[in-house]
């Protein structure tokens, strides 16, 4: 019995002694791992190539084993004498895709794919970003607009594509691009503004739960969501929320000058072939259509930046998936 008593003890320190190292070394790696911080890379892919290698792929398997021996002698040819050939040096296009939320949160990888660009870019170049958003907050897509604007800054031609919604603060983005086009029945428009909130007052009132809400400042707060909300307050509120649409009004005549801003400042929208009419758009095409076509004069570029989450994030990621997995057995 004080056998299996001495053994149990000397079980239960070697395990105390084991979970400490363990946690010893666990505590050492995350240290590392959060030293080294999150990894950034930006993703460039050729689209000339991806081209080429698609018409390779296709005509593989349209054509016969002759057919297809042919083909590949008429294109080395043609690379050959392409070489050869002293020709002008092509522009480059670079490729963005922004596909925004209600919080713009993409204008942050947006941001670094045009202070990467700008680094190389010149005035013979362009750049096309391929945009889809129904709009959000104000802030956010101003900031959108913002990092735009830094390439008409520098006399860079600058294309939106819209091939399915641009609209609100996606519009916003979108008017300060020299050439917009768009889809046939993209969206576009919506230069107005929204704002709801729910109101728990009587709700609260009628469980006997009082609020209270102490602000300094005639309109530090103006309506509320539990407390109750006076006509003064309400009035206010309108008033910032025509202030917004004024400056937002602004912003659009500032950025396209060929619109009638009190046309298409009602807070409706149009699909492109209207939109076109209403000088919203310059051209209907989408954008594949768009750069296949530029790709026979031009070498295009897709850039796209990258946050790679750490492993210690990917660990307490995959530890948290664990848990939720384990509470809901």
């Amino acid at each position: 019995m004080e056998f299996l008593i001495e053994y149990g003890m000397f079980l239960a320190k070697l395990l105390t002694v084991v979970l400490i190292i363990l946690f010893a070394i666990g505590v050492i790696i995350f240290i590392i791992l959060r030293a080294k911080g999150d990894s950034e890379q930006l993703n460039i892919k050729n689209i000339n190539e991806k081209y080429e290698a698609m018409s390779l792929m296709l005509n593989s398997q349209v054509l016969g084993k002759k057919e297809f021996k042919k083909y590949l002698k008429i294109q080395k040819q043609n690379h050959k004498e392409k070489d050869k050939t002293v020709s002008v040096e092509k522009k480059n296009i670079y490729v963005l895709k922004f596909k925004g939320d209600i919080k713009a949160s993409t204008v942050s990888s947006l941001r670094e794919e045009i202070t990467a660009i700008l680094t190389i870019a010149d005035k013979r170049d362009e750049v096309v970003v391929i945009l889809e958003s129904g709009g959000g907050t104000v802030h956010g897509y101003g900031l959108g607009a913002s990092q735009l604007k830094r390439i008409r800054d520098k006399e860079i031609m600058l294309t939106v594509a819209v091939d399915k919604v641009a609209a609100s603060g996606g519009y916003m983005m979108a008017c300060v691009a020299n050439n917009i086009i768009a889809a046939p029945f993209a969206v576009l428009g919506s230069i107005g503004v929204l704002a709801q909130i729910p109101n728990f007052h009587k709700l609260l009132k009628k469980m006997d739960i009082d609020f209270e809400q102490i602000t300094a400042g005639d309109y530090k707060r103006t309506l509320t969501m539990f407390g109750a909300n006076s006509d003064q307050d309400r009035e206010k509120f309108k008033e910032e929320l025509e202030e917004t649409h004024h400056l937002f009004k602004e912003f659009v005549k500032e950025n396209r000058e060929i619109i009638d801003i009190h046309k298409i400042a009602t807070g409706e929208h149009w699909y492109g072939k209207r939109a076109i009419e209403l000088n919203l758009v310059d051209e209907l095409i989408t954008s594949d259509d768009y750069l296949s076509t530029a790709a026979k004069q031009a070498n295009i570029f897709e850039i796209k930046y990258e946050r790679k989450k750490p492993v210690s994030e990917k660990l307490i990621s995959f530890g948290a998936n664990i848990l939720s997995t384990i509470d809901g057995r």
